[in-house]
């Protein structure tokens, strides 16, 4: 019977280089574009949160349209609703569905705590 040898783990990590093998689909697709959304969201109703608000739509409106290799999902947006919580967020909500259902390639949101900050699911 052969004997059984114990293995750290350092032969492997010895030997080459992996390889890498890339399979080309059989066709490919033609003018994919990125399907692209925005999120924005401001936490009050104050005059400049409310500008803020509508400079940040039309933003992201224009820059998503601007772009020939990307086609515009929608704008999600939430207006004078807190990020501390997703019960009232009712575009977050919208938009966390279409990305479940795989409408969503990618999202441009202004910063991290707009999107999410302290969010309880």
């Amino acid at each position: 019977m052969d004997e059984k040898r114990l293995v750290d783990g350092t032969t492997a990590l010895a030997e080459k280089q992996a390889r890498v093998i890339k399979i080309e689909p059989t066709e490919r697709p033609q003018n994919v574009r990125l399907r692209v959304a925005a999120y924005t969201r401001v936490s009050s109703d104050s005059e400049d949160q409310l500008n803020s608000f509508a400079a940040q739509n039309r933003y992201y409106t224009e820059l998503i349209s601007s772009k020939a290799e990307w086609r515009m999902v929608d704008i999600y947006a939430d207006e004078g609703i807190t990020g501390t919580t997703v019960a009232k967020r009712n575009d977050f909500q919208r938009m966390m569905a279409d990305c479940r259902r795989g409408l969503i390639d990618q999202i441009l949101v202004k910063s991290i705590s707009r999107f999410a900050r302290n969010t309880d699911v």
